[in-house]
């Protein structure tokens, strides 16, 4: 039997240090989304330009959102809508989910791109992936994601 789960996002963060720096040591999925511009995807309008992980402690949520910060994970997506408007984040720590989730992070990764897929027809605008590892695994979990959060 599938356990089905609804994945409700924390309220939303400004991309900024002094929001990221505490996310330090911790690992799971981050959210990075845009305040006002609304992306037309085939599908659906969304706010959300990239889904990413960290999948340990010691490149925690709060190194790799530094880095799209600051430019050095050469995002240039990220950046450049950076530098246009102030954007916002939201994160999933994976300690929560480790209960429910018997897999790695990257296959939840993987979980929610081809499910942002599946609603709004292409991954993420700034996501640089052209397909994401389909999971082989039975999955016991099933989650329903709040999208609309995004929008």
């Amino acid at each position: 039997m599938i356990n089905e789960i609804t994945i409700y996002f924390d309220s939303p963060k400004d991309f900024t240090p002094e929001n990221i720096r505490p996310l330090n040591g911790i690992a799971g999925l981050y959210f990075i989304f845009s305040k006002s511009i609304d992306i037309n995807y085939p599908f659906d309008v969304s706010k959300l330009l990239y889904i990413g992980m960290s999948e340990k402690k010691t490149n925690s949520i709060g190194s790799r959102l530094i880095g799209h910060y600051d430019g050095k994970s050469k995002n240039a997506g990220l950046s450049n809508y950076r530098k246009t408007e102030p954007l916002f984040f939201t994160y999933i720590n994976f300690e929560m989910l480790r209960s429910v989730w018997g897999y790695k992070i990257e296959d939840l990764e993987s979980y929610f791109l081809l499910d942002f897929v599946d609603k709004y027809g292409v991954y993420p605008i700034c996501n640089n992936k052209t397909s994401a590892e389909i999971l082989k695994n039975e999955l016991i979990t099933s989650f329903r994601i709040n999208w609309e959060y995004f929008k």
